[in-house]
């Protein structure tokens, strides 16, 4: 079984550090692991926006026009955003005395998870 090449998980707060959204922020929706080669794409709100062209189907109560929404970006390209500090960080594993072990800050030694 394989494990997500990042400590970046769904409803965590990211900051994008390269490409043309650089700079902001946004929770992620979704985690998308890649194949064998740990090719980990993620959906962060607001963030990557593109225009999709859809077809109407009434069947589905699915209008027709053009649809703006999130693309997925490589998981490299974003930081995490620590929930206490608040700025841009890397993130390190700790184990607690009741044996979990939790992702934390870097520079304020938090815990990210909750």
């Amino acid at each position: 079984m394989s494990r997500l090449a990042t400590p970046i998980r769904k409803n965590d707060s990211v900051l994008v550090i390269t490409g043309k959204d650089r700079g902001k922020r946004g929770r992620v929706l979704k985690v998308l692991p890649g194949s064998d080669h740990g090719k980990v794409r993620l959906i962060v709100e607001g963030v990557n926006m593109i225009k999709r062209h859809t077809k109407a189907n009434p069947g589905k109560q699915v209008k027709g026009g053009i649809v703006s929404r999130e693309a997925s970006l490589h998981a490299s390209n974003v930081q995490l955003v620590c929930p206490e500090c608040g700025v841009q960080t890397r993130i390190g594993h700790k184990l607690l005395g009741d044996g979990r072990k939790v992702r934390i800050c870097r520079k304020c030694e938090g815990v990210v998870d909750k």
